[in-house]
């Protein structure tokens, strides 16, 4: 992985790790190697857009700058959802995207992730050629004349990405007669969803469903803030007093879902995709009847797979790996436990709202039928995660440290056969992330506190 570059794109504290100027110089680099733009010419078209944090503004007006200067015409799209930006490069016949978002990370985190033509996130290799010509420092000579490219600002370009979510909940649905509504809530983080999850939702009406939505108002500081899929209290807290018979919650930019049952009980991604798998494989639409899913998925997954007859393929963490082995193999869904799941038939990356749209067909399939029920079909084992905050320069090779080695190994022993360890530096965030899975969560707790303790000695 490059200096800048993690998991999913570029990110940092905004004006201090990412400044306007490097989302300039970004912007037009990116033109440089993904549009072939070479300042004198042959305009080419870029989609962007953001999520709801106060300094999406600033960037959004730095990386079009960046553009412009390269010689590109670019269409802002306004607060959209990440997965819209791929779906309007196809709509549009673009060149390229450009999504300003942190994610799940609270408002003063920003980041500027990139789409190529075809709406996929960009390879190591793409990155690294970037990162190349940025450290370079040399100049960026500006277009000049008629060259200089010019920015449209359409903020109903998202209207094509609510329509292909629309579409997807109307696929197969007849509508409900006589049956009581059931009653969905969502929560949409005061992000990116804010802008067209009352359109897509609403619309649900009609197969039986009363939708509710909660954080919905955004002001550039409270995205995330307590609530969305980093917070599932809330959430579950809501599905519990009003009587909901589900919940879905999406995180920053709504390219993420989780969700809680008619109990508030939280069901993650590893379920979700677990409750589709099983579905698509039921219809004969599950190609190769696999599954593709990383690491961290829960080994409840694999075993619900085993006694299915599902084939899983693993990959490591990140949907950018997830989608190049369905790619790869030609497999059409896959994702993480963290609610990033990818329908290949439908789009080019995760997207939460769409995943939200499948299940209610799901549920929409059996009327009489609960939540939990539905996803019954996996069985969780339990997981222990602990953050420990490390240094970015250090996080990479501390598993390889032997004392830290000891101490997983130490943890392994104890957990046997029906359980693992794994030590991951993240990939977005100055953080090693500690995951114990076994029979006994208490025992977890302490295996996980112990390596803990190991590591923060070290640091």
């Amino acid at each position: 992985m490059g200096k800048l570059f993690g998991t999913d794109g570029v990110r940092g504290v905004a004006g201090r790790e990412l400044t306007a100027d490097l989302a300039y110089r970004l912007g037009y680099i990116a033109a440089e190697v993904l549009a072939g733009v070479d300042g004198k010419g042959g305009k080419k078209k870029i989609i962007i857009g953001k999520d709801t944090r106060i300094s999406g503004d600033m960037f959004e007006c730095a990386i079009a700058a960046g553009l412009t200067a390269a010689g590109c015409d670019v269409y802002v799209a306004g607060v959209v959802p990440t997965p819209a930006v791929p779906c309007l490069i196809k709509a549009y016949g673009a060149d390229m995207g450009v999504m300003i978002s942190a994610s799940h990370n609270p408002y003063e985190h920003n980041g500027i992730k990139f789409f190529n033509g075809e709406g996929y996130k960009l390879s190591d290799e793409i990155e690294n050629k970037i990162e190349e010509i940025l450290f370079e420092e040399r100049e960026l000579p500006p277009a000049v004349e008629s060259a200089v490219g010019r920015v449209f600002f359409s903020h109903d370009m998202k209207k094509s990405y609510i329509n292909s979510i629309k579409a997807v909940l109307a696929e197969g649905k007849t509508p409900s007669d006589g049956q009581k509504k059931r009653k969905i809530a969502f929560d949409l983080a005061c992000g990116s969803a804010s802008a067209t999850a009352r359109e897509i939702f609403e619309a649900s009406d009609m197969y039986g469903f009363q939708p509710l939505f909660l954080s919905c108002e955004y002001d550039g500081t409270n995205i995330n803030d307590g609530c969305g899929s980093t917070h599932l209290e809330h959430l579950s807290a809501f599905v519990r007093e009003q009587g909901c018979d589900m919940g879905f919650a999406f995180d920053g930019d709504a390219d993420r879902c989780l969700a809680v049952d008619e109990n508030g009980s939280t069901v993650d991604g590893d379920r979700i995709i677990a409750l589709i798998a099983n579905d698509m494989a039921a219809k004969g639409r599950l190609k190769d009847n696999t599954a593709v899913v990383t690491c961290m998925s829960n080994m409840g997954f694999h075993m619900m797979a085993k006694e299915k007859g599902l084939n899983v393929k693993i990959t490591g963490v990140g949907d950018r790996y997830v989608l190049e082995e369905m790619l790869a193999g030609g497999y059409n869904l896959g994702g993480e436990q963290s609610g990033h799941i990818i329908l290949t038939d439908f789009a080019t990356t995760g997207d939460g709202q769409l995943t939200a749209a499948v299940v209610l067909g799901i549920l929409n399939a059996h009327p009489e039928v609960k939540a939990s029920e539905l996803f019954a079909c996996m069985q969780t084992l339990p997981q222990v995660m602990i953050n420990v905050r490390v240094p970015n320069e250090i996080k990479k090779t501390l598993s390889a440290d032997a004392d830290v080695k000891q101490a997983v190994e130490e943890a392994e022993a104890v957990l046997g056969a029906y359980g693992r360890v794994l030590l991951r530096p993240s990939g977005t965030e100055a953080l090693v992330r500690i995951m114990l899975e076994g029979q006994n969560e208490d025992e977890l707790k302490t295996l996980a506190e112990s390596i803990k303790a190991v590591i923060e000695r070290k640091i």
